[in-house]
């Protein structure tokens, strides 16, 4: 007898529209959308045709100017105000749907505070690794590797009290926030993280280890599940592979650059030169956003516009790219080794956990360069616990499916009680 299919739920989900986010909600509501649920998602109205194309209806999120803003005579808000003022904008939507769950992405508090006006069980998907640590973890985002020492832990904490300041700062203005809309104060910091359900949509493995169930400091809450990435992307045309796809050609590497960092393409300038006599393979793309400066392409290189992540990186043997969540997830479902040199943010904080992992090699900013790029690259391919690593994620994604894993998730969030407890907020 067969599993019973999941009764149909109307359900609501919210992502502000840069890829890294909005890309990972678009798989989360096609998983949805498979299982029978009635989604709508609320994101950027560049989406529009991608998020109706997967089946699912569209409403246009807010799209606010909000500080700092670098435009001339417009006027912008600070991040708060656009969250409050979002909020109001999308409770009628709430109001309209009247979802059985809401689904909010952690940069995206409107839906899931209007989910709470409307009294609405609410998540929310963390589309890379968790952000709230323990106290001896390293700080997030900095891309410091986990201690091993119990110095090392104690240090941790030292440095957390800065931290934890900060916390307490966004708390307060958070609480502001809440109060305008009539909602209570909250007592716990990361506030825009459900307690109802978080949705961690990263391979486990490059989770630092610590105790589940929520009852151990430090350990994982109840609410929280690592149910593996979340992958989209937008469709676009095959292109053609340096040496074509011939077994006894030199290994492809594909410099895979962030969308939306590293203006001045040095990454990709730096891998072009580095490796342009190197016994390699190299396709490289500049992602729609053209140099400021030509760049020299190697006679071992191919430089195009945009590629197909999904049906290139199978054929390549090593990923560089500046690990943004999503494209070093693809790397490493696909089996591929990484080179990670991170520009920005919680690239640092993947980098990291990509190295601790022992399925790439992290190359700091600060040392990027043609010649050092080279050697990070050499050493990716001449390790061969590197490459077993990265096929060992590949092997636990084709026998893990997170899109099932989180609908499962969500569908039990959307079948409480509507007497049940709903305390707490999703989606910071």
């Amino acid at each position: 007898m067969g599993a019973r299919a999941p009764t149909p739920r109307r359900l609501l989900l919210g992502a502000f529209g840069d890829p890294g986010h909005a890309f990972p909600m678009i798989a989360l509501g096609r998983a949805l959308a498979a299982r029978g649920h009635h989604v709508t998602l609320q994101t950027w109205r560049r989406w529009r045709e991608h998020v109706e194309a997967e089946g699912l209806a569209f409403a246009p999120a807010p799209e606010y100017p909000v500080f700092p803003n670098g435009g001339v005579g417009s006027a912008s808000l600070d991040f708060y105000q656009a969250v409050a003022q979002a909020t109001t904008d999308t409770l009628p939507l709430v109001r309209e749907l009247s979802p059985d769950a809401v689904v909010a992405d952690i940069l995206t508090l409107a839906p899931a505070l209007a989910a709470e006006l409307h009294g609405v069980p609410c998540a929310t998907l963390i589309p890379h690794v968790h952000p709230n640590t323990p106290a001896h973890f390293p700080v997030y985002s900095l891309g410091a590797r986990l201690p091993r020492s119990a110095p090392g832990r104690s240090l941790w904490r030292l440095a957390r009290r800065p931290v934890e300041r900060g916390l307490e700062r966004g708390r307060r203005e958070l609480n502001h926030t809440r109060a305008q809309l009539g909602l209570p104060a909250q007592e716990h910091y990361h506030g825009g993280i459900s307690r109802q359900l978080a949705i961690v949509a990263t391979f486990p493995q490059l989770e630092y280890p610590r105790p589940s169930g929520g009852s151990e400091p430090g350990g994982w809450e109840a609410n929280a599940h690592v149910v593996g990435p979340l992958m989209w992307e937008p469709p676009a045309r095959d292109v053609e592979l340096p040496g074509g796809r011939q077994d006894d050609e030199p290994p492809l590497v594909l410099i895979a650059p962030s969308t939306a960092q590293d203006a001045e393409h040095r990454l990709l300038d730096a891998a072009l030169r580095g490796l342009a006599d190197a016994p390699v393979r190299v396709l490289a793309s500049y992602n729609r956003r053209l140099p400021s400066r030509a760049l020299t392409v190697p006679d071992n290189a191919t430089l195009v516009d945009w590629i197909s992540y999904s049906r290139t990186m199978p054929h390549c043997q090593l990923v560089i790219c500046h690990a943004g969540h999503g494209t070093l997830v693809r790397a490493l479902a696909c089996g591929c080794p990484v080179v990670a040199a991170p520009a920005v943010g919680d690239m640092n904080e993947n980098a990291a956990r990509l190295d601790w992992a022992g399925a790439g090699v992290r190359l700091p900013r600060r040392f990027l360069g043609p010649r050092v790029l080279r050697l990070a690259v050499e050493r990716a391919l001449g390790d061969p616990s590197i490459r077993t690593r990265a096929r060992e994620l590949a092997s636990w994604a084709r026998t893990n499916d997170p899109g099932a894993r989180a609908g499962e998730l969500v569908e039990g969030l959307a079948s409480r009680s509507l007497g049940a407890s709903r305390s707490g907020s999703g989606g910071l």
